[in-house]
């Protein structure tokens, strides 16, 4: 698996995500708990070394599952998020105030059984509160050393330069995958900058997957599935791209480790191109 740097250390391009181990990966406790402490430790056994979560999984059910299955994650980068506050199935909320970020900034280090954070992200930007409020308290929880690296989830361009004005932006995290390209410029901003791009909901599904689809009939043509096919597509699409696909199952976690060894030739990758 290829290596990308962050400011901790070098990870494995694909990463896992935590948020389907809660339960029906959705709301709550996971309804099998060894199952995901289980799958968790295999995703670290296949060679994964980024692993993707938020306070708001659960909420704060996932960053306690990555402390019973990993700590003290020798090897591993934890990324954790906050300022997307849950209240329930579906129901979300923006929250940026500095007092709160701080606040959930030390939930996370608690739950997590660290000192410092890997990878801090911001959730979401909170249109209500003025943006450098919550950039500034990003970058003063860096120089406190309670964060090693900052980054930013579902942002423009024009965001992270604002941000990076206050404080060094290791990260972005938007919604991306074969279907859903809203963030190429994005993408591009990133990748020119070399900033990690960490697309969720990386696993195109829907009518590009069904038979007869262009994913489906790539991944008939090399051997693989359509998982593996959209993840491999992602890979190949920048060198900072850093997938974190997830799941509760320990076979569709093999799957997707292996979509690592998957190469498209230019004939697939212009297909899966042309597809959206």
């Amino acid at each position: 698996m290829t290596r990308f740097p962050l400011p901790t250390g070098p990870v494995g391009r694909l990463g896992f995500g935590t948020m389907r181990l809660t339960g029906s990966g959705v709301w709550g406790p996971p309804t099998d708990p060894d199952g995901a402490l289980a799958v968790l430790r295999l995703a670290a056994d296949l060679g994964v070394t980024l692993f993707d979560t938020a306070d708001s999984y659960g909420p704060e059910v996932a960053e306690d599952l990555l402390r019973q299955a990993l700590h003290p994650y020798d090897g591993i980068t934890v990324a954790t998020k906050a300022g997307f506050l849950r209240t329930g199935p579906g129901k979300w909320h923006t929250s940026g105030r500095p007092e709160y970020l701080r606040q959930q900034c030390e939930l996370s280090l608690r739950r997590l059984g660290v000192e410092r954070i890997d990878l801090f992200q911001l959730h979401r930007v909170d249109p209500w509160v003025p943006a450098d409020e919550q950039y500034g308290l990003l970058a003063d929880l860096q120089t406190e050393g309670k964060v090693a690296a900052v980054g930013l989830s579902e942002v423009d361009v024009e965001q992270i330069e604002h941000a990076a004005a206050i404080v060094d932006v290791a990260t972005v995290q938007n919604r991306y995958n074969i279907l859903d390209r809203k963030s190429d410029a994005v993408l591009r901003y990133c990748t020119e900058l070399g900033i990690g791009f960490i697309p969720w909901a990386p696993i195109a599904a829907g009518r590009l997957a069904e038979p007869g689809g262009p994913v489906a009939e790539v991944a008939a043509h090399l051997g693989a599935t359509p998982s593996q096919v959209s993840l491999a597509w992602l890979l190949q699409r920048s060198s900072v791209m850093l997938p974190i696909p997830g799941t509760s199952s320990a076979k569709h976690l093999e799957e997707n480790v292996r979509a690592a060894d998957v190469v498209l030739d230019q004939d697939s990758v212009q297909k899966l191109d042309d597809a959206a």
